[in-house]
């Protein structure tokens, strides 16, 4: 899932709670699978947006074929799914490939 720029951290399993759930900032991460074509049409959005935000808003990818924890655990049915978390919860979510006015939506209520 090579098609992000610096600043789109890349999440695993492994690093979620450290990166996502206790960061400091609002976290936007973008749940995806190298098969899917949405995901890849969606990407430079994010990646755009990324750069956009910075400082305000942290942004990451998740695989979700090579990260099946996270997924699992909040539900995601579909990819792409974006989760918008800040303190560590979930604050919004949008599934499918939107536009990019309702990211920018999804983002302003961080």
């Amino acid at each position: 899932m090579g098609q992000f720029g610096p600043n789109v951290v890349e999440i695993t399993d492994g690093n979620f709670e450290t990166e996502v759930v206790k960061s400091d900032k609002a976290f936007l991460l973008d749940l995806s699978a190298e098969w899917c074509q949405p995901c890849k049409a969606l990407a430079p959005v994010v990646d755009e947006l990324a750069n956009e935000w910075v400082g305000k808003i942290r942004f990451g990818t998740l695989d979700i074929d090579a990260n099946p924890q996270i997924p699992t655990r909040f539900q995601v049915r579909g990819v792409p799914t974006l989760l918008l978390f800040k303190g560590g919860q979930v604050i919004g979510q949008l599934t499918g490939a939107h536009p990019r006015p309702k990211i920018v939506e999804l983002l302003e209520k961080a």
